[in-house]
């Protein structure tokens, strides 16, 4: 989905104070759209704002609040003219056996990361809908797809994500509603403040298996779903196969989990270790 600046058309990014979500937030303001920069963090998401140019603005933003979701749509769209992206990238991650968690943790990842979601989404549908044209794109994560030892309520935080988005988005094309899009955005481990401090954590190894990222990087392939819309797009798009195969066979995979782990585990000294060079 392509869009002509001079629409004035308005973006919303949560979690865009720093990482992925600031760079969304700048490959969106480069396409000419009116982003409202929106985080929990008051100030990091108005400093991230003024990196953006004169028509990028903040407000804080607790996704968890759906009252507060509505209210930044409205104010998206009255600022800007229009509400044409939005983009569900808050996220929180503790890692640890599901036993091991206080309720209040637990319960803190599904309502960021499942319930702010499902939030975000019907806040920008409530605009789209009668509009006939937007898209939601939501960051799930691979974790979203299969179970990610270590990281078990994050991953069924994700995974009530993503089957939320597919089956609304089914229920708008039942609806007759064709230029509304929903998709999922999967990347593989990504190197922003949500590891910065999991190197020395082995419940995070899974989050190490396969290649980790860089916001921009990831940010490049948000760019080209907003282009080429489609419901599930895993980075990179191999350990998508990959993960996928380990959802079908849980038995297999379970059998081959601690290898996997351990090469995790690996990956974990590996990038401290170079961090440590200076690389």
């Amino acid at each position: 989905m392509t869009t002509n600046a001079s629409r004035r058309a308005g973006a919303v990014v949560t979690g865009a104070g720093r990482g992925l979500g600031l760079e969304i937030a700048r490959l969106l303001a480069g396409r000419g759209y009116a982003v409202h920069v929106t985080d929990l963090d008051a100030d990091a998401a108005a400093q991230a704002a003024a990196q953006l140019g004169r028509r990028a603005f903040s407000s804080a933003l607790d996704v968890r609040d759906e009252q507060a979701c509505h209210e930044v749509a409205t104010t998206t769209a009255e600022r800007a003219g229009s509400l044409e992206v939005w983009v569900n990238n808050a996220g929180v991650l503790v890692t640890g056996a599901a036993w091991e968690q206080p309720s209040e943790v637990r319960r803190l990842m599904l309502e960021v990361n499942a319930l702010g979601t499902i939030n975000g989404t019907l806040a920008a549908l409530e605009r789209m809908r009668p509009a006939g044209e937007g898209h939601v794109v939501n960051v799930v994560s691979l974790a979203g797809i299969v179970a990610a030892p270590g990281e078990t309520v994050y991953g069924a935080s994700k995974h009530a994500a993503i089957a939320f988005s597919i089956g609304t988005l089914t229920d708008l094309r039942l609806a007759g509603i064709r230029d509304v899009h929903i998709s999922c955005l999967c990347p593989d481990g990504i190197w922003t403040p949500m590891l910065y401090d999991k190197l020395d954590d082995p419940a995070a190894a899974a989050s190490f298996t396969g290649v980790l990222l860089q916001p921009a990087e990831v940010a490049l392939h948000f760019g080209r779903l907003l282009d080429h819309p489609r419901p599930v797009l895993t980075v990179p798009r191999w350990r998508g196969a990959m993960v996928r195969a380990f959802d079908a066979a849980p038995r297999l995979a379970m059998l081959g989990v601690a290898p996997v782990l351990a090469y995790g585990r690996w990956q974990q000294g590996r990038t401290k270790r170079r961090l440590a060079r200076g690389g």
